[in-house]
Protein backbone atom coordinates (compact mmCIF):
# COMPACT_ATOMS: atom_id res chain seq x y z
CA UNK A 1 0.00 0.00 0.00
CA UNK A 2 0.95 3.60 -0.97
CA UNK A 3 3.33 5.05 1.69
CA UNK A 4 2.79 2.16 4.16
CA UNK A 5 5.52 -0.90 3.88
CA UNK A 6 4.47 -1.98 7.38
CA UNK A 7 0.60 -1.85 6.96
CA UNK A 8 -0.81 -5.66 8.24
CA UNK A 9 -2.29 -8.50 6.44
CA UNK A 10 -5.34 -7.31 7.77
CA UNK A 11 -6.04 -3.73 7.14
CA UNK A 12 -5.02 -4.40 3.66
CA UNK A 13 -7.60 -6.70 3.79
CA UNK A 14 -10.32 -4.38 5.55
CA UNK A 15 -9.35 -1.87 2.51
CA UNK A 16 -9.70 -4.77 -0.07
CA UNK A 17 -13.51 -5.61 1.45
CA UNK A 18 -14.23 -1.77 1.50
CA UNK A 19 -13.39 -1.36 -2.29
CA UNK A 20 -15.10 -4.50 -3.48
CA UNK A 21 -18.72 -3.15 -1.27
CA UNK A 22 -17.59 0.30 -3.06
CA UNK A 23 -17.32 -1.02 -6.36
CA UNK A 24 -20.26 -2.82 -6.48
CA UNK A 25 -22.62 -0.84 -4.89
CA UNK A 26 -21.34 3.15 -5.41
CA UNK A 27 -21.95 3.81 -8.78
CA UNK A 28 -21.78 6.91 -9.46
CA UNK A 29 -19.36 7.52 -6.87
CA UNK A 30 -16.97 5.05 -7.81
CA UNK A 31 -16.16 6.77 -11.11
CA UNK A 32 -15.06 9.23 -9.49
CA UNK A 33 -12.40 7.85 -6.46
CA UNK A 34 -10.91 5.77 -9.51
CA UNK A 35 -9.20 8.88 -10.22
CA UNK A 36 -7.61 9.58 -7.34
CA UNK A 37 -4.41 7.90 -6.39
CA UNK A 38 -4.10 4.50 -3.86
CA UNK A 39 -4.13 5.91 -0.54
CA UNK A 40 -6.34 8.27 -1.23
CA UNK A 41 -8.84 5.56 -2.79
CA UNK A 42 -8.41 3.36 -0.26
CA UNK A 43 -9.43 5.59 2.04
CA UNK A 44 -12.21 7.35 0.69
CA UNK A 45 -13.53 3.56 0.08
CA UNK A 46 -13.24 3.08 4.08
CA UNK A 47 -15.62 6.14 3.66
CA UNK A 48 -18.01 4.98 1.36
CA UNK A 49 -18.68 1.90 3.55
CA UNK A 50 -19.28 2.98 6.35
CA UNK A 51 -21.28 5.62 4.67
CA UNK A 52 -23.65 2.88 2.95
CA UNK A 53 -23.68 0.75 5.75
CA UNK A 54 -25.64 3.70 7.46
CA UNK A 55 -27.77 4.29 4.71
CA UNK A 56 -28.78 1.09 4.53
CA UNK A 57 -29.51 0.58 8.11
CA UNK A 58 -32.27 3.67 7.28
CA UNK A 59 -33.71 2.13 4.56
CA UNK A 60 -33.72 -1.59 5.48
CA UNK A 61 -36.79 -3.73 6.42
CA UNK A 62 -36.00 -3.77 10.18
CA UNK A 63 -38.39 -2.47 12.70
CA UNK A 64 -37.74 1.45 13.47
CA UNK A 65 -36.35 0.12 17.17
CA UNK A 66 -34.20 -2.09 15.17
CA UNK A 67 -32.84 0.62 13.12
CA UNK A 68 -32.35 2.72 16.42
CA UNK A 69 -30.20 0.16 18.23
CA UNK A 70 -27.58 -0.30 14.72
CA UNK A 71 -27.33 3.43 14.43
CA UNK A 72 -26.15 3.63 17.76
CA UNK A 73 -24.15 0.23 17.25
CA UNK A 74 -22.65 2.51 14.37
CA UNK A 75 -21.98 5.94 16.84
CA UNK A 76 -20.21 3.50 19.35
CA UNK A 77 -17.82 2.08 16.48
CA UNK A 78 -17.46 5.32 15.55
CA UNK A 79 -16.36 6.71 19.26
CA UNK A 80 -13.55 3.37 19.09
CA UNK A 81 -12.37 5.24 16.40
CA UNK A 82 -11.80 8.62 17.72
CA UNK A 83 -10.27 6.86 21.09
CA UNK A 84 -7.72 4.73 18.80
CA UNK A 85 -8.95 1.12 20.55
CA UNK A 86 -9.51 -0.50 17.13
CA UNK A 87 -7.24 -3.26 16.30
CA UNK A 88 -6.45 -4.85 13.25
CA UNK A 89 -7.64 -8.10 14.02
CA UNK A 90 -11.03 -6.95 14.75
CA UNK A 91 -13.97 -8.72 12.82
CA UNK A 92 -15.43 -5.49 11.45
CA UNK A 93 -13.30 -5.08 8.13
CA UNK A 94 -14.78 -1.33 7.81
CA UNK A 95 -14.37 -0.28 11.29
CA UNK A 96 -10.33 -1.60 11.03
CA UNK A 97 -9.84 0.30 7.31
CA UNK A 98 -11.86 3.41 8.48
CA UNK A 99 -9.66 3.61 11.98
CA UNK A 100 -6.63 3.27 9.71
CA UNK A 101 -7.70 5.63 7.14
CA UNK A 102 -8.26 8.17 9.96
CA UNK A 103 -4.75 7.54 11.53
CA UNK A 104 -3.54 8.47 8.08
CA UNK A 105 -5.95 11.55 6.77
CA UNK A 106 -7.41 14.12 9.23
CA UNK A 107 -11.12 12.80 8.58
CA UNK A 108 -13.53 14.53 10.61
CA UNK A 109 -15.23 11.64 11.86
CA UNK A 110 -18.00 13.39 13.45
CA UNK A 111 -19.51 14.45 10.34
CA UNK A 112 -20.48 10.53 10.26
CA UNK A 113 -22.87 11.43 13.78
CA UNK A 114 -24.76 14.23 11.63
CA UNK A 115 -24.93 11.29 8.71
CA UNK A 116 -26.47 9.18 11.29
CA UNK A 117 -28.74 12.22 12.45
CA UNK A 118 -30.06 12.57 8.42
CA UNK A 119 -30.88 8.47 8.38
CA UNK A 120 -32.66 8.81 11.70
CA UNK A 121 -34.87 11.82 10.19
CA UNK A 122 -35.70 9.29 7.26
CA UNK A 123 -36.78 6.69 10.25
CA UNK A 124 -38.61 9.06 12.06
CA UNK A 125 -40.24 9.99 8.62
CA UNK A 126 -39.63 13.57 8.93
CA UNK A 127 -41.69 15.91 6.63
CA UNK A 128 -40.02 19.36 5.52
CA UNK A 129 -42.34 22.44 5.34
CA UNK A 130 -40.24 24.76 4.05
CA UNK A 131 -37.12 25.15 2.17
CA UNK A 132 -35.09 25.78 5.24
CA UNK A 133 -35.89 22.48 7.05
CA UNK A 134 -34.96 20.41 4.12
CA UNK A 135 -31.40 22.10 3.91
CA UNK A 136 -30.42 20.65 7.41
CA UNK A 137 -31.02 17.07 6.25
CA UNK A 138 -29.78 17.80 2.87
CA UNK A 139 -26.01 18.56 4.85
CA UNK A 140 -26.60 15.88 6.69
CA UNK A 141 -26.96 13.23 4.32
CA UNK A 142 -24.86 14.97 1.64
CA UNK A 143 -22.92 17.67 2.98
CA UNK A 144 -21.40 15.59 5.58
CA UNK A 145 -19.84 13.41 2.46
CA UNK A 146 -18.66 16.44 1.17
CA UNK A 147 -16.66 17.39 4.45
CA UNK A 148 -15.63 13.67 5.12
CA UNK A 149 -14.14 13.57 1.56
CA UNK A 150 -12.39 16.77 2.03
CA UNK A 151 -10.23 15.34 4.76
CA UNK A 152 -8.95 12.82 2.63
CA UNK A 153 -8.61 14.92 -0.39
CA UNK A 154 -6.59 18.08 1.43
CA UNK A 155 -7.73 21.78 0.32
CA UNK A 156 -5.70 25.07 0.22
CA UNK A 157 -8.76 27.35 2.17
CA UNK A 158 -10.26 24.34 4.89
CA UNK A 159 -12.89 26.69 6.31
CA UNK A 160 -14.35 27.84 3.06
CA UNK A 161 -13.66 24.38 1.24
CA UNK A 162 -16.01 22.71 4.17
CA UNK A 163 -18.87 25.41 3.21
CA UNK A 164 -18.43 24.43 -0.87
CA UNK A 165 -18.20 21.39 -0.03
CA UNK A 166 -21.65 21.49 1.77
CA UNK A 167 -23.75 23.46 -1.08
CA UNK A 168 -22.22 21.05 -3.84
CA UNK A 169 -24.04 18.35 -1.68
CA UNK A 170 -27.20 20.20 -1.11
CA UNK A 171 -26.66 21.04 -5.32
CA UNK A 172 -26.52 16.68 -5.33
CA UNK A 173 -28.90 16.33 -2.87
CA UNK A 174 -31.67 17.85 -4.73
CA UNK A 175 -30.66 15.99 -7.27
CA UNK A 176 -31.32 13.28 -5.91
CA UNK A 177 -34.54 14.01 -4.38
CA UNK A 178 -36.11 15.04 -7.70
CA UNK A 179 -34.65 11.94 -9.16
CA UNK A 180 -36.17 9.55 -7.03
CA UNK A 181 -39.69 11.62 -6.61
CA UNK A 182 -41.81 8.83 -7.93
CA UNK A 183 -39.68 5.95 -5.93
CA UNK A 184 -39.87 7.57 -2.72
CA UNK A 185 -43.72 9.07 -3.46
CA UNK A 186 -44.26 5.01 -3.59
CA UNK A 187 -42.33 4.13 -0.59
CA UNK A 188 -44.04 6.74 1.48
CA UNK A 189 -41.78 9.50 1.48
CA UNK A 190 -41.87 13.08 0.47
CA UNK A 191 -38.71 14.94 0.15
CA UNK A 192 -39.67 18.50 -1.44
CA UNK A 193 -40.93 21.31 0.82
CA UNK A 194 -44.80 21.83 1.54
CA UNK A 195 -44.42 25.10 0.37
CA UNK A 196 -43.37 24.15 -2.76
CA UNK A 197 -45.95 21.76 -3.25
CA UNK A 198 -48.36 24.02 -2.53
CA UNK A 199 -47.15 26.76 -4.47
CA UNK A 200 -47.44 24.35 -7.34
CA UNK A 201 -50.81 22.36 -6.71
CA UNK A 202 -48.70 19.31 -6.29
CA UNK A 203 -49.91 18.85 -2.25
CA UNK A 204 -51.11 15.00 -3.04
CA UNK A 205 -47.79 13.82 -4.07
CA UNK A 206 -46.04 11.71 -6.63
CA UNK A 207 -47.30 8.35 -6.14
CA UNK A 208 -50.28 8.74 -9.24
CA UNK A 209 -50.03 11.66 -11.68
CA UNK A 210 -50.92 15.13 -10.48
CA UNK A 211 -54.06 16.34 -10.65
CA UNK A 212 -55.24 17.95 -13.78
CA UNK A 213 -54.22 22.38 -12.89
CA UNK A 214 -50.92 20.75 -10.49
CA UNK A 215 -47.83 22.20 -12.25
CA UNK A 216 -45.31 19.30 -12.00
CA UNK A 217 -43.14 20.43 -14.80
CA UNK A 218 -43.18 24.31 -13.12
CA UNK A 219 -42.36 22.18 -9.52
CA UNK A 220 -39.44 20.17 -11.06
CA UNK A 221 -38.03 23.11 -13.20
CA UNK A 222 -38.00 25.72 -9.33
CA UNK A 223 -36.20 23.18 -7.70
CA UNK A 224 -33.87 22.40 -10.44
CA UNK A 225 -32.52 25.10 -11.08
CA UNK A 226 -32.42 25.99 -7.00
CA UNK A 227 -29.96 22.38 -7.37
CA UNK A 228 -27.84 24.18 -10.39
CA UNK A 229 -27.45 27.55 -8.21
CA UNK A 230 -25.97 25.17 -5.62
CA UNK A 231 -24.25 23.39 -7.93
CA UNK A 232 -22.51 26.46 -9.20
CA UNK A 233 -21.25 27.61 -5.94
CA UNK A 234 -20.39 24.54 -4.76
CA UNK A 235 -18.10 24.03 -7.31
CA UNK A 236 -15.80 26.97 -6.36
CA UNK A 237 -14.11 24.11 -4.43
CA UNK A 238 -12.27 22.71 -6.97
CA UNK A 239 -9.39 25.22 -7.66
CA UNK A 240 -9.10 24.39 -3.88
CA UNK A 241 -8.47 20.91 -4.46
CA UNK A 242 -5.12 19.26 -6.08
CA UNK A 243 -5.39 18.07 -9.64
CA UNK A 244 -6.33 14.39 -8.76
CA UNK A 245 -8.78 15.29 -5.83
CA UNK A 246 -10.14 18.12 -8.84
CA UNK A 247 -10.76 15.53 -11.48
CA UNK A 248 -12.46 13.50 -8.68
CA UNK A 249 -14.73 15.62 -7.62
CA UNK A 250 -15.06 16.93 -11.22
CA UNK A 251 -16.43 13.75 -12.03
CA UNK A 252 -18.90 12.96 -9.29
CA UNK A 253 -20.37 16.31 -9.86
CA UNK A 254 -20.52 15.78 -13.82
CA UNK A 255 -22.19 12.99 -13.59
CA UNK A 256 -25.20 14.54 -11.12
CA UNK A 257 -25.33 17.79 -13.31
CA UNK A 258 -25.71 15.61 -16.47
CA UNK A 259 -28.41 14.25 -14.38
CA UNK A 260 -30.01 17.34 -13.67
CA UNK A 261 -29.71 18.80 -17.09
CA UNK A 262 -32.33 15.77 -18.23
CA UNK A 263 -34.43 16.21 -15.90
CA UNK A 264 -34.88 20.07 -16.57
CA UNK A 265 -35.22 18.96 -20.52
CA UNK A 266 -37.64 16.11 -19.67
CA UNK A 267 -39.86 16.90 -16.40
CA UNK A 268 -41.91 14.10 -16.83
CA UNK A 269 -39.25 11.27 -16.97
CA UNK A 270 -39.13 11.19 -13.10
CA UNK A 271 -42.55 10.24 -12.79
CA UNK A 272 -42.25 7.31 -15.17
CA UNK A 273 -39.10 5.94 -13.33
CA UNK A 274 -35.49 6.97 -11.94
CA UNK A 275 -32.83 8.98 -14.50
CA UNK A 276 -30.07 7.33 -15.20
CA UNK A 277 -27.31 8.16 -17.56
CA UNK A 278 -25.32 4.68 -19.05
CA UNK A 279 -22.05 3.45 -18.35
CA UNK A 280 -20.09 4.81 -21.04
CA UNK A 281 -21.65 8.53 -20.62
CA UNK A 282 -20.26 8.08 -16.86
CA UNK A 283 -17.11 7.23 -17.85
CA UNK A 284 -16.79 9.62 -20.51
CA UNK A 285 -17.44 12.80 -17.80
CA UNK A 286 -14.50 10.96 -15.55
CA UNK A 287 -12.10 10.88 -18.53
CA UNK A 288 -12.78 14.82 -18.80
CA UNK A 289 -12.89 15.55 -15.20
CA UNK A 290 -9.29 14.00 -15.08
CA UNK A 291 -8.16 16.31 -17.92
CA UNK A 292 -8.91 19.30 -16.16
CA UNK A 293 -12.31 20.01 -17.64
CA UNK A 294 -16.26 20.13 -15.92
CA UNK A 295 -18.22 17.37 -18.27
CA UNK A 296 -21.69 19.08 -18.44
Amino acid sequence: MEGSPQVSPQVIAAYRYCEAVTGAQARNFSYGIRLLPASKRQAMSAIYALARRIDDIGDGDWSDERKAVHLARTRELLDEIREGSVEPEDTDPVKVALADAAARFPIPLDAFDELIDGVEMDVRGAEYQTFEQLRVYCRCVAGTIGRLSLGVFGCTDPKRGAEFADTLGLGLQLTNILRDVREDAVNGRTYLPSEDLARFGCEQGFAVRPVVGADFTGLVRFEAQRAQAYFDEGLLLLPMLDRRSRACVAAMSGIYHRLLERIIREPEAVLRGRVSLPAWEKAYVAVSGLAGGRAS
